[in-house]
Formats: structure tokens, C-alpha cells, sequence
């Protein structure tokens, strides 16, 4: 069917360019999305920590596993199953840095010519070099502008598998749901995934890029001084000493001096720079939360206690910068200094062979350009230190998710914590609960060793006082609880929606947000309509297209009405309401629940309510009751539909007047 047929019959120019807009998107997204395929390596086998180790090198075991963690998954983008193009990107990036190389040596060598034909007032030579200059410009700087692309391409692929492979870990049998019922360090997930996987993917193709050209440059340059500089011969005190590589040996001290401050000065930046990262993670969920509950704090007026919390998360987010800005201020002292000084070493060691004439003024120079080359490689560290540590940070913050991810999974495959199986009912029953208990991740017991069968078309309603376990037990039904013992077994090809109290709404327009999960386009706009019209919500019909705030918008009644609109759209086999109708009065409960049965005639029904009116649209109910050890299933009784008392009342009164006699109470 035509797009066109989708849209509703008055679209504007800004519309027509808003759709265009959001189709480029669309297929950019599955563009990049498809660009890199592959599967990262299963979690590898969990390490029981050696008992022996004190709490510090326990600690200290442990970060050096994150780091291994991290490279176990990471380092599958080169593997069999990673990307296809990783290695020709990598093996193109370290010939243009060699081919680089070997430019730098050329205008190095370069230097020393033109030196030496202005010490010589060679014109005709001085102009031939000025010539030549260009082209080893423009090479070096095509090679150097190459290098950016293989290498930022390299970060990008690299990025968009290692980011999908966790993303879908992460989402996959629930875990983004669990991970919030377990403990272990995994805290703001989706800024670990977002931010310092980032990170975690661009340093080290930097560092090792950096890596391999300090190699070169060092290994290329340190003959050239070794060559030019030869030996320096010093008279000291009548003794006579000479000093083979005077020019190499000095750039190696040079290095390791400034090399070896940075790192003592430096000793703390991993350490801050990981609690800095965890308190900037933690200011941005405290902001994300106010956002997502702004409905509620404004009605109860708590501006100034989430003022309170902002000021004390932002507090800490400034105490930690303080700290690692003193650690900048003592690395950039070396730093700095450093490079102030690097240039002049050389001149001075090279003048007084200068002076003597054994050395030409473009040998001099030479050896000054070739002293900074090596300098610089050498002090690779000095100026990458800070960046080294922000990585190894971000690192270890995305493995320690990576490890909760491996712990849910190794539960799901092992027998030592106990799993909720899952399989298909036999004989008739829709949905059947075998010998079912549902406990914590720790063990702990909620619900026990429940036996229930439910027919097709039943509605059942699970009763129970506060904290019994109802919702436990719905969410295990629904594949949403992992842990317990015993089976929920449903019936084959049949779909199960569930309907929490608080409905999920997506971003985008509001026929995304009925669609959803499904896509905005699998139903018209007609559908979706009549859909919103049988739940009371058919005053938004004219807004269907607009992308707005609509889980700030709509209140919670109307996400509630919306929710049961997804229902006529995807049309389940069976429904899981928990306290589905909890923000609706009791008029427009019946109504939805009325809708329902009216609709879906032969939809199986779950229900977990505490409104006792619910059970005239229920056919059976359970109650739970909390007991020592966890709640069991006390009850199993079928309900009779109820009369309404008020129609009852009424009918009474009206045959009271008509028979002339007062009503009586």
C-alpha cells in the first residue's frame, strides 16, 4: 500500500520534509547498522577470587581482570567473526604511518641541506630545495590526512560491532530489566554503553597508532643523531672522556627523566579519573530521573529536596574534577617544561663541535629536528598519560558491565542457582504453572511451589494482600523473573502482551507510541484510530503524526487508556494486566475492561489487582498469601458474576415510589 495512503489528508510542506527527513534516517540507520556484522566471543569462565590476597590486592586483581575482560570481547572485532574489512584497515593504517615515516626522514634530511647551502650562500641550491619542499608537504600532509580517515574509520567500526554486540547482550531474555535485581557493579548501563565505550574504542586505536610511530620515528632518527652527532670528547680535570651517541644518549636520559616524573606525578589519574567518570555518571541519572518523574515532584512540590540531591551529586562531581585538575596541573608542569627545553638540548650539545667546524650549521639543525622527533617518541607517555588513564577508566567501567552481563548468562545456563523453565503446555490449558517458586537472585524464597492451569478464553484475577508476591509471580509468567524453580508453560505459537501499571512511551509520534513494540507503520491510520476511539482517547486523533513529549503529555489514566489501545492493534492470545487500571476511576475501569472481553472474546486474561470490583469481569481467582519462607496459593475459586449494587438500589427505590410507599434507607 502506498505511503501516501498513511498520512493524514492535509500534509504541509514541513510535513512532507519531516517524513522525508525521518525515511534518510531510517535507511542511513540500517546502513550503518549493517555495516559491521559478526558475534563477540562467548563470556569466559568466572575466576573465584584468591582467598589469600588481602582486600587492596584483591582490589588490585580485580582491575587488572576488568582490563583482560574488556580485551576477551573487544579484541573479536579482528577475530573470525568480527568485522571484514578490520584487518585491511588496520594493515592500511601502519603503511601510510611508515610511508609517513619515510617523509619525516626525508624533510629532516631536507633541513640539513638547506642549512647548509645558506651557510655555503648556495642560491642555486637554495632554491632548488625551496622546491622540492612543496611536495614533501603535500605528501606528508595527504599521508597525515589518510591516516585520520583509516584511523578514525577503524574507531567507528570498531565501535558500531563492540557497542551491538553489548546492546544486544544487554537486551537480550530481559537482562537490562534483571540487572536491576542483582548486585554487582553495573550502575547506569546505558551511560557505560553510550560514553565509555566511546572512549574504550577510540584511545586505544590513538594509543597504539602512537605507539607504532614513536617506535619508528625513535628507531629512524635515533640512527641519524647517532650518524651526525658521533662521539663528543670533554677534557675534564686533565682526563680525557669520550662519549660514543653523545646526541642519543642524552635524548634517552632526557626521556626517561620526564618520563619517569610523569608517571610518579601522574600515579592517581587512573583512580580519579574512574571516580570522576562514576560521579559525572551519576549527576546525569540524577537529572534523567527528575526529567522522567517531573509529573510527580511538581504535583508534590519537591523541587527544593531534588534541588538538595542535585547539589550533593553535583558537589561531588566538582570535588573529584578539583582533584584530577591538580594532577593535570602537575603533569602539564612536565609537560611543559619538557617541551620548552627540547628544542635547546640539542643546539647546546652540538655547539661547541659547531664552533669547532667539525659540524655544519645543517648538521646542527638537522640534529635538533631529529632530537625533537625522538624527544617527542621517547615522551610518547608524557603527553598521553592523562588520556591513558581516562581509558583504563572507561575500560574497566564498561567490563564491569560486561561481567554483570556474563553473570546473569551463566545463570541461565547453569543449575547451581535455580532457573524458571519454560516450555508448552500440554492437552488444552492455555497456560500452566508446574510446582512453580519464584525466589530472589540470592536464594531467597517469594512465592512457593504454585500449581495453577488455565483454560483458554479464562480471566483469572491473582488476589493477595501487599508484598505477597503477586507481581513477582506475574513477571515470572511473562518471562520477565529468571529465578526459581518448577515451569510456566504456555501453549505453542501463542503470544503473551503484558500491561504494567505504568505503560511504557516511546519518543517519536504518538502512532509510534500506540504501535509500539510494534512498528509505527505495521497498522493505517485508520486502525489506529478506531483503536484510540474504542479506549476514550479519540480526541487525539488530529495529533497521531506530531512527535511530542508524550510520556510528559499524557497523564497516567491516559497512558493506561493508551496502553489498552495497543492491545486492540496487536490482538495477543494472552493478556497480563498488573494493576493495568490503577490510574483509572471506576467508571472508565469497567469500561476498558469491557472493551476487552467485548473485542477480544477469546483472549486468555491475567489480572493483579486490589480493586475488588474487578472481579465481576474475572472468571476465577487465585489469592496468595504471605507465609514464612514465601508466599503460597491459598484459594482457586470460580466467580460468579456480580450484580451492580447501585443499578440494584435503584430499581428498588423507583418500585417503592410507584407503589406510593416511602423509601426507606
Amino acid at each position: 500500500m502506498p505511503e501516501a495512503k498513511f498520512k493524514p489528508k492535509s500534509v504541509d510542506g514541513a510535513q512532507s520534509r519531516d517524513a522525508e527527513k525521518s525515511r534518510r534516517e531510517k535507511q542511513s540507520t540500517v546502513e550503518v547498522a549493517s555495516e559491521v556484522v559478526g558475534e563477540p566471543a562467548p563470556p569466559p569462565d568466572f575466576i573465584e577470587p584468591d582467598p589469600e590476597l588481602t582486600p587492596e590486592e584483591a582490589e588490585q586483581a580485580r582491575k587488572r581482570y576488568l582490563l583482560k575482560r574488556f580485551w576477551i570481547s573487544a579484541r573479536g572485532y579482528w577475530g573470525s567473526s568480527g568485522d571484514r574489512v578490520a584487518w585491511p584497515l588496520t594493515i592500511g593504517l601502519l603503511v601510510l604511518i611508515v610511508t609517513n615515516v619515510g617523509f619525516q626522514y626525508g624533510i629532516n634530511v631536507w633541513n640539513r641541506a638547506i642549512f647548509d647551502a645558506i651557510e655555503q650562500r648556495n642560491a642555486h641550491t637554495v632554491y632548488w630545495l625551496s622546491a622540492v619542499f612543496v611536495p614533501l608537504v603535500l605528501g606528508s600532509a595527504s599521508l597525515v590526512v589518510a591516516q585520520v580517515f583509516f584511523r578514525m574509520r577503524i574507531q567507528r567500526r570498531w565501535r558500531s560491532w563492540l557497542t551491538t554486540a553489548v546492546i544486544a547482550r544487554w537486551l537480550a531474555s530481559g537482562r537490562y530489566y534483571q540487572l536491576n535485581l542483582v548486585g554487582g557493579d553495573h550502575s547506569n548501563p546505558e551511560a557505560r554503553i553510550a560514553e565509555d565505550l566511546r572512549i574504550a574504542t577510540e584511545s586505544p586505536v590513538d594509543f597504539i597508532a602512537g605507539v607504532i610511530v614513536a617506535f619508528l620515528s625513535a628507531s629512524t632518527f635515533i640512527v641519524v643523531l647517532w650518524t651526525i652527532g658521533g662521539a663528543l670528547t670533554l677534557t675534564i680535570a686533565g682526563w680525557t672522556v669520550t662519549i660514543p651517541g653523545f646526541l642519543v644518549i642524552t635524548a634517552v636520559l632526557y626521556a626517561a627523566i620526564t618520563s619517569t616524573s610523569m608517571a610518579v606525578i601522574g600515579r592517581h589519574f587512573v583512580h580519579l579519573s574512574e571516580e570522576k567518570n562514576q560521579a559525572e555518571a551519576e549527576f546525569r541519572y540524577t537529572l534523567t530521573r527528575v526529567r522522567e518523574n517531573g509529573e510527580s515532584i511538581a504535583l508534590l512540590g519537591g523541587e527544593e529536596e531534588e534541588r538538595s540531591g542535585m547539589d550533593k551529586t553535583f558537589v561531588h562531581v566538582l570535588r573529584q574534577w578539583a582533584l584530577l585538575a591538580g594532577q593535570h596541573m602537575r603533569t602539564a608542569l612536565v609537560s611543559q617544561g619538557s617541551s620548552l627545553f627540547a628544542p635547546v638540548v640539542p643546539v647546546l650539545l652540538s655547539a661547541p663541535k659547531f664552533l669547532e667546524g667539525s659540524m655544519t650549521l645543517g648538521q646542527v639543525m638537522q640534529a635538533a629536528s631529529a632530537f625533537a622527533i625522538v624527544q617527542g617518541a621517547f615522551g610518547w607517555l608524557v603527553d598521553n598519560y592523562p588520556r591513558l588513564a581516562d581509558w583504563n577508566a572507561c575500560a574497566r567501567r564498561i567490563a564491569s558491565l560486561m561481567m554483570s552481563l556474563d553473570g546473569l548468562e551463566r545463570a541461565e545456563q547453569s543449575n547451581t542457582l535455580g532457573r524458571i523453565k519454560r516450555g508448552e503446555t500440554g492437552g488444552d490449558a492455555m497456560l500452566s504453572l508446574n510446582n512453580l517458586s519464584v525466589s530472589l537472585d540470592d536464594g531467597t524464597a517469594v512465592v512457593k511451589e504454585t500449581e495453577v492451569v488455565i483454560e483458554p478464553g479464562e480471566r483469572v484475577l491473582v488476589a493477595g494482600e501487599s508484598g505477597s508476591g503477586k507481581s513477582t509471580l506475574v513477571r515470572a509468567v511473562a518471562g520477565l523473573w529468571p529465578w526459581g524453580s518448577g515451569s510456566v508453560n504456555i501453549r505453542a505459537d501463542r503470544r503473551l502482551f503484558m500491561l504494567p501499571q505504568r505503560p511504557y512511551i516511546p519518543t517519536g509520534t504518538l502512532r509510534r507510541a500506540v504501535a509500539y513494540p510494534g512498528a509505527a507503520d505495521n497498522w493505517t491510520l485508520d486502525k489506529i484510530k478506531a483503536a484510540l476511539d474504542k479506549v476514550g482517547l479519540n480526541y487525539l486523533n488530529d495529533r497521531i503524526e506530531e512527535d511530542a513529549p508524550w510520556d510528559q503529555t499524557l497523564s497516567g489514566g491516559e497512558k493506561q487508556r493508551l496502553a489498552f489501545a495497543r492491545l486492540l492493534l496487536h490482538r495477543p492470545d494472552i493478556i497480563v494486566l498488573d494493576e493495568a487500571t490503577s490510574a483509572l476511576d471506576e467508571k472508565s475501569q469497567d469500561k476498558m475492561m469491557e472493551m476487552i472481553i467485548r473485542e477480544l472474546p477469546k483472549v486468555t486474561i491475567i489480572s493483579v489487582a486490589h480493586r475488588a470490583e474487578l472481579e465481576a469481569f474475572h472468571s476465577r481467582k487465585i489469592t496468595l498469601e504471605r507465609h514464612k519462607g514465601g508466599a503460597k496459593l491459598v484459594s482457586d475459586i470460580e466467580l460468579v458474576p456480580r450484580k451492580d449494587r447501585r443499578n440494584l438500589l435503584m430499581r428498588l427505590l423507583r418500585q417503592r415510589r410507584a407503589n406510593g410507599k416511602p423509601a426507606q434507607p
